[in-house]
């Protein structure tokens, strides 16, 4: 792996020398720009219009446009100053419990492994957060950018995970035709409930895959070798007409591929599974 960022965890007086990897590889399929007359890939030119000229990186600076026209200018420099960058520190704030943040927060997953001569240090603090149960809060600030982190346990591993800040989350409010309350029809309800106990299983991750990357890697691979992409035809849908005939349609749907359920009708109310401690994240 890449090693993207290199500091230390504080907490306290404790300081934890770090290395940080993604934890996440982008596998979405690059496709270039082509000119569809002549097939001829395009070029992403970086040109001053003033200057008429290509400009390279090393003369390129950012700038923040405070009038139509009208920029006041940052040097990396500056910005690593502002944001805290060059102390290459994540300083922990507080401990709390996973499950007290919502994962709308969550933003990027990185693993932290100990650095040359943290790794006394390093287990400590992974120790510490496995018997407690608990996760670190911190600020950090990679790539000039600051952010929130939770520093949590992921098997034997730490991991960071940025998240947004409060005044990132767009509140609920702004979201158009949200009900005022949800009134619902009892036997639906029911009958619901049903369909999701049948439909439920514990979370394995192996089990699903991206069938659009799948797809576009086969009809690149047929495209390659001269031959037409075969489409498949649209699965025939039923028409259902209400609500109740949907979730019938449903749940005799699971019936038939197996499923079972965990009440025995569908007027018969759904009990609802005795809750079970979920495991913490942190193990």
């Amino acid at each position: 792996m890449h090693t993207v960022w290199k500091g230390a965890i504080s907490f306290g007086l404790v300081h934890v020398p770090v290395k940080m990897f993604s934890a996440t590889e982008d596998k979405d399929i690059s496709m270039r720009m082509i000119h569809k007359k002549c097939s001829t890939p395009l070029s992403y030119v970086r040109k001053c219009q003033t200057c008429d000229t290509q400009v390279e990186w090393e003369d390129i600076v950012k700038g923040y446009e405070y009038e139509p026209g009208r920029f006041v200018i940052f040097s990396k420099e500056e910005l690593e100053q502002l944001s805290g960058e060059s102390s290459k520190e994540i300083k922990i704030l507080d401990f709390v419990n996973l499950n007290e943040i919502d994962p709308v927060y969550y933003q990027k997953t990185y693993y932290l492994a100990p650095a040359d001569t943290g790794s006394n240090a390093y287990n400590l603090l992974l120790r510490s957060l496995t018997e407690t149960g608990k996760i670190g809060i911190a600020k950090v600030s990679i790539r000039s950018k600051s952010s929130l982190a939770a520093i949590r346990v992921v098997d034997r591993c730490l991991a960071l995970e940025t998240i947004f800040y409060p005044d990132e989350i767009r509140p609920i409010s702004q979201v158009p035709n949200l009900p005022e309350q949800a009134n619902v029809n009892d036997k639906e309800l029911t009958m619901a409930k049903m369909l999701i106990e049948q439909l439920s299983t514990p979370f394995e991750p192996d089990k699903y895959a991206d069938e659009y990357r799948a797809a576009v890697l086969d009809a690149i691979a047929h495209k390659v070798a001269g031959e037409e992409i075969q489409v498949a035809p649209e699965q025939h849908r039923t028409n259902v007409v209400d609500l109740m005939s949907a979730l019938q349609a449903s749940l005799d749907a699971v019936k038939a591929a197996g499923g079972t359920s965990a009440a025995s009708s569908p007027t018969e109310e759904a009990k609802p599974k005795r809750s079970r401690s979920r495991k913490k994240e942190t193990v």
